[in-house]
């Protein structure tokens, strides 16, 4: 009993130890993934940015051409006003003037696509400078985040040892194959250790089998519960009487009451079974009285 009992005291001790490492242990798994999502933004923020930027540098050459096409109809319309000063001949006059109506009506054009692609070449230069600015915070934020994650890591791993420190100054003289068990429990459920009550597990509140709460109760092992396999310890409640626990060495003397019961049962029936034939038998005395009533009467007839 007082092995048991200490066994006991151990693995609640343990379990306490056990629920804080592996919360801590979640937390340090999962701190990388707070920085992650900000990886993801500066890398999306990036490929936005370079995508901008080609769109720019393809904007900013369109822009270089149509200056350069607007030139050339300057020139030509600027050409052809200056030669119809010299033209003699009326063909010459009309070839000038369509020449410089054409140039005129190029260069429009050209004014009017320039200006239209200039607009588009400042929105891009502002919105290009916005995603430096963008990218420029999100590195800061980020460098940041590592800074005080890596803190935050040798925090864990601080807290970590010292648990680990506890840890084994309690498991000495628990087996291997129970710290295993009890160790797989507390990882899905957080407690590795309940207590029963009213033949009811606390750890999933099933209701037990009277023999196995005896065998809890006893605290002469160690008891899994069926339901949730958590480890059992026995706990009185109000309802706990000597006279309403059976233990099992009285579990003999219920069978061999019960094993009365059936005896005394089948001879019941035994009995019953003779009634009935006696029974039977006057039934039968009683016919035959009968027939020789009724063949008397028929002599004196």
């Amino acid at each position: 009993m007082e092995v048991t009992e200490e066994i006991f005291t151990k693995l609640k001790d343990l379990q306490e130890v056990l629920v804080e490492k592996y919360q801590i242990e979640a937390k340090k798994s999962e701190a990388p993934k707070q920085l992650s999502s900000q990886e993801e933004l500066l890398a999306v923020l990036k490929k936005e940015y370079i995508a901008k930027n080609n769109e720019y540098d393809s904007i900013k050459e369109k822009v270089l051409k149509i200056k350069f096409d607007l030139e050339q109809a300057v020139k030509s319309r600027e050409s052809g006003e200056q030669g119809m000063d010299n033209i003699t001949t009326h063909r010459e006059y009309e070839a000038l003037e369509k020449q410089v109506n054409e140039a005129k009506a190029l260069e429009s054009d050209l004014r009017k696509e320039l200006q239209k692609e200039e607009k588009i070449l400042t929105e891009l230069k502002e919105n290009l400078k916005i995603s430096e600015d963008m990218i420029s915070g999100q590195e800061n934020e980020l460098a940041e985040g590592k800074a005080s994650l890596d803190k935050q890591i040798n925090e864990y791993e601080e807290k970590l040892k010292e648990l680990k420190e506890k840890e084994d100054s309690i498991t000495p003289g628990l087996s291997d194959e129970i710290l295993f068990k009890f160790e797989r429990i507390i990882q899905r459920n957080t407690e590795g250790i309940v207590s029963v009550k009213d033949e009811v597990c606390n750890g999933c509140n099933m209701i037990l089998p009277s023999q196995f709460v005896n065998l809890v109760r006893e605290g002469n092992s160690i008891n899994f519960c069926p339901y949730c396999s958590r480890i059992l310890y026995y706990e009185e409640s109000e309802n706990d009487t000597a006279e309403n626990h059976y233990f099992t060495e009285d579990i003999g003397s219920l069978v061999d009451l019960s094993d009365d019961l059936e005896d005394y049962d089948d001879d019941e029936k035994d009995y019953d079974l003779d009634d009935d034939e006696d029974l039977s038998n006057v039934e039968d005395q009683d016919e035959d009285a009968e027939d020789s009533d009724d063949s008397d009467d028929s002599d004196e007839d």
